[in-house]
């Protein structure tokens, strides 16, 4: 086992884990904020939250692969939603499967972001996606999610994401 897939593990079993004890992810590292305080991001935390951004404007032009250059280009991540897939070419298959059209794919937005930078090499980021579009399309759908990231020489990547809806 590769030093690299060992660490994805360790850290896909820590998403995996924490909903089942019931403690939140920010509530481990820090003191509830009140929700309408601002505070000012990291540079890493920055960096994670432009991985999102360029995800919703490549979706909103119909680019699935400049969607996909969020994800690391390797056959160790990992997608869990309805089911478990591994590897970058299997995730955008599904997605290009999925989504075969501008229509199919509508309009993508991100909000509540929460970035949580875990050590110099990994970050997580919880928050929500909302998916607008026509009932023929499949219509909207929305829910949460929970991104491992890595960085990588190329910036943030995701490794692991969790996307329920």
């Amino acid at each position: 086992m590769t030093f690299l897939t060992h660490r994805l593990r360790r850290f896909a079993c820590l998403l995996l884990l924490l909903p089942l004890t019931g403690m939140s992810i920010a509530a481990a590292q820090k003191p509830a904020a009140p929700t309408d305080q601002l505070r000012t991001l990291s540079p890493d935390e920055l960096g994670v939250v432009k991985v999102l951004t360029r995800q919703e404007d490549a979706w909103n032009r119909g680019d699935l692969d400049g969607f996909a250059t969020g994800y690391k280009n390797s056959p160790d991540i990992l997608f869990v939603g309805r089911q478990i897939s591994r590897g970058y070419d299997q995730m955008l298959a599904d997605y290009k499967h999925n989504y075969p059209n501008k229509d199919a794919m509508g309009t993508l937005s991100f909000s509540e972001l929460e970035p949580h930078i875990l050590d110099e090499h990994f970050a997580i980021v919880l928050g929500h996606y909302r998916l607008d579009r026509s009932k023929k399309a499949g219509g909207n759908a929305e829910g949460v999610f929970s991104l491992v990231l890595e960085k990588t020489r190329d910036g943030w990547k995701i490794i692991v994401d969790h996307t329920t809806g």
